[in-house]
């Protein structure tokens, strides 16, 4: 049977290696997971109970297109207690996931072949959605020395569309508000669509993250669940609008996935509740961020951008290896270590990058630097 060239989309290569060790463990071995982008920790206690609750009450059906409408108050309250933004309700619009926001989003501001700048290294998915919508993904190349994020002055000609995160996937880094209000006027002094990555908020560890809604209202933001709730398998995220823009995304919502799960909706309104426990695993991470800043450079992985959220570490593997698939291959075969190649996040340069990702235990971070350090002086 035919198939189109949408569909002609690049693997996602951190699956690869997650199967890898899935594979070494069923083996008998114990794998130290460091290529895993999402926590190790359930879900919050109030929002599985909210749920176990929900499911003996409620027939959980559909809910309306834009999602539950305390859940979108309450998404908006979190505006208001993170940054201050008094933010309508009615601008909120849940979501399967930030993969489904990325969908609506792109499906409405953009027309097939148009280009959309992002920056490299990136998260990978961005650009397979782009080409699978019929969307030409369009490059930056940034620098350590930037921080591995783009600059006004490096947004391409003739796109329609600028992507932004900020803490990023696969670095971690952040732009601090000057320097996200200098790439918002770059680019709507253009008419380029602003698309804001904001998954990762909340998971800072010195300055707190700064949304776009804190400079413009005509910016997309995505957000999600995910990463800082826990709530990875979930599947809910969330996307915040402009007001003239809510009628084009509540018609695509309700033909291309008629709502979101109701069921996690309701584990998503009790995590908002959920701060002391989130704010336990935000401690973890710190404390496994510090411990990786110092042991990454004592094993020998010195190249780095220290990251200022989330809970990655890219770095620059170049002087080790040009084939950094094969790198993280003998990683594994050899340290029982699982890490991410940076082929996913840049096309051109990620051959010679991994991602390490410090999302586990503090316990099992210690153990793979151990073994990190070991692999490295066996290999001179």
């Amino acid at each position: 049977m035919r198939t189109s060239s949408r569909g002609n989309v690049d693997p996602f290569i951190v699956m690869d290696v997650m199967e890898a060790a899935r594979a070494a463990e069923v083996a008998g071995r114990h794998i130290i997971h460091m290529e895993v982008g999402q926590p190790s920790t359930p879900a919050p206690a109030q929002a599985r109970a909210a749920l176990a609750g929900a499911m003996e009450r409620e027939a959980l059906g559909y809910t309306v297109a834009l999602g539950l409408p305390e859940l979108r108050k309450g998404i908006a309250a979190l505006y208001q207690r993170w940054y201050g933004i008094d933010l309508d309700p009615a601008r909120v619009i849940v979501t399967s996931g930030s993969s489904a926001a990325f969908l609506l989003a792109f499906t409405a501001l953009f027309d097939a072949g148009e280009k959309v700048a992002l920056g490299e290294p990136g998260y990978p998915s961005y650009r397979q959605i782009l080409k699978a919508l019929s969307l030409t993904p369009v490059g930056i190349p940034t620098t350590v020395e930037d921080r591995y994020q783009p600059r006004p002055e490096t947004i391409p000609e003739d796109v329609a569309g600028l992507i932004v995160a900020s803490p990023a996937n696969p670095s971690g880094t952040m732009l601090n508000r000057e320097a996200l209000a200098a790439l918002i006027d770059a680019a709507q002094s253009r008419g380029i669509a602003f698309v804001s990555d904001e998954i990762y908020h909340g998971l800072h560890y010195e300055n707190r993250a700064v949304s776009a809604l804190e400079i413009s209202d005509d910016v997309y933001v995505i957000n999600s669940f995910s990463k800082y709730f826990s709530m990875t398998g979930w599947r809910v995220g969330w996307m915040v609008v402009p007001a003239d823009h809510l009628r084009i995304i509540e018609r695509l919502a309700q033909n291309m996935f008629i709502c979101p799960p109701h069921a996690s909706q309701i584990a998503a309104l009790a995590a908002l509740g959920c701060t002391d426990e989130l704010e336990a695993n935000r401690a973890v991470y710190a404390e496994n961020r510090r411990l990786m800043l110092d042991g990454l450079p004592r094993a020998g992985f010195t190249r780095i951008a220290p990251p200022d959220g989330a809970f990655y570490i890219y770095a620059d593997v170049s002087y080790l290896t040009e084939d950094a698939r094969a790198l993280a291959g003998e990683i594994l075969e050899k340290a029982g270590v699982a890490v991410t190649p940076g082929l996913d996040f840049d096309p051109i340069r990620g051959a010679g990058t991994l991602r390490f990702s410090y999302a586990r235990s503090t316990e099992d971070i210690r153990e793979g630097l151990k073994r990190l350090a070991a692999f490295m002086a066996s290999r001179g």
